[in-house]
């Protein structure tokens, strides 16, 4: 254990040797264009090339340095830890409010996933990047705890237009909320029974906002106080499995949203 955690010390201490063991990983290079790809000094790369010889991880083949197939290995690894120390990097704010227990896929699933969190310029930044997704999607599942004043607006509009499909299972509470102002509450009615939009109201416990959004799963999370903490999107086909099949059995065990419950 003590040489493995030397060696990860050895190749991670430097973001040098990091650049030069992946370039090889995905072909051959002269000395000079590993210079100019990387901009390290000659000195410093004949010492990154003589030690990564040593240890096999490269060797030198038609006037180019080449990775060995464990250099190969290494370097795939190496990457993969990179992205997963990014993804714990961009989750770690969040983290305690993912419903893990309703996650019934790996987090590593996530690690391509674009993690957008509110700022301090841009608190409604997450927001943002549903409607982003929404106004380019040509089918739209959902089932939510909540519907946001602008995403209602965008997904009437579309509908209205005629450009896409919106299938929605929501709670009473986001139904209530929805109800309460009289505006939304005309848009809400505008979507009932119109070609292209089906909503469907739900009892059961929704813990996350999730949209599929074509083929792009968007998660909205929110703490215990139902202030949104982030928003998560990811093209994964695993997510995109998970996602679908809840959003079918929210839409199996719910019931067709009434005007009457909302006039």
């Amino acid at each position: 254990m003590e040489e493995t955690l030397e060696e990860i010390e050895f190749l991670v201490r430097s973001e040098n040797r990091i650049a030069v063991l992946r370039l090889l990983a995905d072909g051959g290079h002269t000395r000079g264009s590993l210079a100019t790809a990387t901009g390290v000094s000659q000195a410093t790369l004949s010492r990154i090339l003589r030690d990564f010889v040593d240890r096999s991880w490269i060797t030198r083949r038609d006037g180019q340095y080449v990775a060995t197939a464990t250099g190969e290995l290494l370097a795939e690894g190496l990457t993969e830890f990179l992205d997963l120390l990014e993804l714990e990097a961009d989750l770690r704010p969040v983290v305690e409010h993912l419903p893990a227990d309703r996650l019934s896929f790996p987090l590593r699933r996530l690690i391509d996933a674009t993690v957008v969190l509110p700022s301090a310029t841009r608190p409604d930044a997450p927001v943002g990047r549903l409607l982003e997704l929404e106004r380019t999607a040509d089918e739209i599942q959902a089932f939510s705890f909540a519907f946001n004043e602008r995403s209602l607006e965008l997904v009437v509009q579309r509908v209205t237009d005629g450009t896409f499909t919106f299938d929605a299972v929501l709670s009473p509470v986001a139904i209530e909320a929805l109800s309460d102002d009289s505006e939304l509450r005309e848009q809400l009615l505008a979507l009932i029974g119109a070609d292209g939009a089906s909503i469907r109201v739900t009892d059961a416990r929704i813990p996350l906002a999730v949209t599929v959004a074509d083929e792009t799963v968007h998660l909205l999370v929110r703490d215990d106080d139902g202030v949104l903490r982030a928003s998560i999107d990811t093209d994964d086909s695993t997510v995109r499995s998970w996602a679908v099949q809840q959003f079918e059995s929210h839409w199996e065990n719910s019931r067709p949203l009434d005007r009457s419950s909302i006039t």
